[in-house]
């Protein structure tokens, strides 16, 4: 199970938070806004919209419409305009979140998208998409991000909403969330692959490989997905995965189906000493272990409708120094690229977990109180915006530059 604790997502206290919204760069904010609102044709829209980010990055605590108007000083008036424009207006954010994904494309070349998903608690059973999980009085939302990864930086450019039977499937429910027709009951895999395939085919972006947490999905289905974008893919898998081992190095066990971590402690002898650069501003470099066997998905699954057709797999055990074997799992198409390698770009999901850690939650990308599924995406597509200045504005951040 994935829990928060994962990624360390805190608050820190309001005073450490103004100290932070501060060092964001107005000249950041402008720039972005004047890109990202290029498809809004009414003058109105754009100005709402930059105030919202504003908002966004500088208000202390909950995000909250009324928090934003009362930083801009209007009152009621304000409070109601910022209100229609994010629940009831008739804006896109489809082509925003593809101007920001290009965007901080040329400000931080990415060296792969990163899909990861994200826990919404919630206090009721209203917000679209919201499910009892743990027990009966705890509430969630679930949905799936996609970000844009470099070494220095991590930024979210694309969200789908997982929703269940339950809310597509009841009428007044649809009707009371404003879910669109053309919406469909979704597995959080098939959440993972839509909102990646519109990030690498339906964009145009470049090229880079897709790092998927797959731990509570259906990995061979997500992998079989992702194929249709013809890229690389990294996926970190739960260790009850059912593979069959293809490797002439655990020869004993080649053509048995066993999990990935029954392979991976059958193969502790094929371990290697592993190298790996942290995703941060810390000093020097991480030292583990690393074993990689080839694998394949079993035939029925294989065969399954969405599932990898055929070929083989890499199955990769990680552990840092000190940590039990194996400690992380990661399933692959990349067979042809050294493990290494594998290694050292996995650790970019550690870097999306910390920048949501620091910046993420800051802005308030689950701060959202609304009910409706329009609601939910204009507001978190205007928190990544957020996220985005914020970035962009850490000393660290390699800023993009204009051409003249």
């Amino acid at each position: 199970m994935i829990v928060e604790a994962d990624v360390g997502l805190t608050r820190n206290a309001p005073g450490e938070f103004a100290a932070w919204s501060v060092e964001c760069s107005s000249e950041a904010l402008r720039d972005l806004c004047h890109v990202l609102f290029a498809s809004l044709q009414r003058s109105d829209q754009r100005r709402r919209g930059m105030d919202y980010i504003r908002g966004l990055v500088h208000v202390e605590g909950r995000k909250s419409i009324r928090n934003i108007a009362s930083l801009l000083g209007g009152g009621q008036a304000v409070e109601q305009s910022l209100h229609h424009f994010v629940c009831d207006s008739t804006w896109q954010w489809d082509p925003i979140r593809e101007a920001l994904a290009r965007y901080m494309t040329a400000a931080a070349p990415p060296l792969a998208w990163v899909v990861h998903p994200l826990v919404i608690p919630k206090s009721g059973d209203s917000s679209v998409g919201v499910e009892r999980r743990a027990s009966p009085t705890s509430y969630t939302q679930r949905a799936v991000g996609v970000w844009l990864a470099s070494e220095h930086m991590a930024c979210p450019v694309n969200w789908r909403l997982l929703l269940s039977r339950s809310w597509v499937e009841d009428p007044l429910r649809r009707e009371q969330a404003c879910i669109p027709e053309r919406t469909h009951p979704e597995t959080l895999g098939t959440c993972a692959v839509e909102a990646s395939l519109r990030v690498a085919r339906g964009w145009r972006l470049p090229a880079r490989p897709l790092l998927v947490d797959a731990r509570e999905m259906d990995a061979p289905a997500v992998l079989g997905g992702l194929r249709k974008a013809g890229l690389p893919q990294l996926l970190r898998v739960d260790g009850r995965l059912r593979l069959t081992v293809a490797d002439e190095a655990l020869r004993a066990h080649n053509g048995g189906q066993l999990s990935a971590e029954e392979i991976m402690r059958v193969a502790a002898r094929m371990r290697r000493p592993c190298l790996w650069r942290a995703p941060d501003a810390s000093p020097g470099v991480r030292r583990g272990t690393l074993a990689a066997v080839r694998v394949r998905v079993p035939t029925p699954a294989a065969g399954a409708a969405g599932g990898p057709q055929g070929g083989e797999l890499l199955l990769l055990g990680v552990a840092e120094a000190g940590q039990q074997w194996p400690a992380e799992l990661w399933l692959t198409d990349a067979v042809s690229v050294p493990p290494a390698a594998l290694v050292q770009l996995s650790r970019l999901m550690q870097r999306v977990g910390r920048d949501f850690a620091e910046i993420g939650d800051r802005v308030g990308i689950r701060d959202f109180v609304g009910r409706s599924f329009t609601g939910w995406h204009r507001h978190i597509t205007l928190a990544s915006a957020a996220h985005a200045v914020a970035a962009l504005s850490r000393p660290t951040a390699r800023h993009f530059e204009r051409a003249s």
